[in-house]
């Protein structure tokens, strides 16, 4: 069995957390802060924000506007809309970066990988056939080659 290690993300694991949700802190936040909060595009009951600790260029993430620790928790419009806007955010991802792949995913729970448990969100992470390499299994360094300001740059517009 093949094991993806992602030594980088150690910082982001063992940070101490904050008070309350960042993802209700996102959507309760205005659109004049969408660029320093990296919010690329908002829609009725759900909203498209980059992943500020990225695996990868255009790493996004869709996120109801809703606090629930569920996919059955999430009324069907809000589930629905999440699901448009994540067709959406494919041919977004394949028109601006033209990644060999996309991986779709979600970690419900702590013990599956989530960061954030208690409220759900769709990631959306483009992938390229080299896109890791010794630096990153060896150096422990995540090489992007963009930074989040110049990738909301390049997403805001699209949606």
């Amino acid at each position: 069995m093949d094991h993806l290690f992602t030594p980088w993300r150690y910082a982001y694991v063992t940070r101490p957390r904050e008070e309350g949700c960042v993802l209700c802190r996102l959507a309760g936040s205005e659109p004049s802060e969408d660029q320093g909060t990296f919010v690329v595009h908002r829609a009725q009951r759900n909203f498209i924000v980059l992943n500020i600790y990225p695996y990868n260029t255009g790493h996004l993430m869709i996120v109801p506007r809703l606090h629930v620790d569920r996919l059955a928790a999430l009324p069907p419009d809000s589930l629905q809309e999440m699901f448009s806007l994540a067709v959406r955010a494919e041919a977004v991802l394949e028109e601006v970066y033209r990644p060999e792949g996309i991986n779709l995913g979600m970690n419900l729970g702590r013990c599956a990988g989530a960061g954030i448990e208690d409220h759900i969100h769709l990631h959306l992470v483009p992938r390229w056939a080299a896109d890791t390499n010794f630096i990153t299994v060896a150096g422990r360094t995540r090489v992007l080659p963009e930074d989040l300001a110049e990738t909301w740059r390049k997403l805001r517009g699209r949606f």
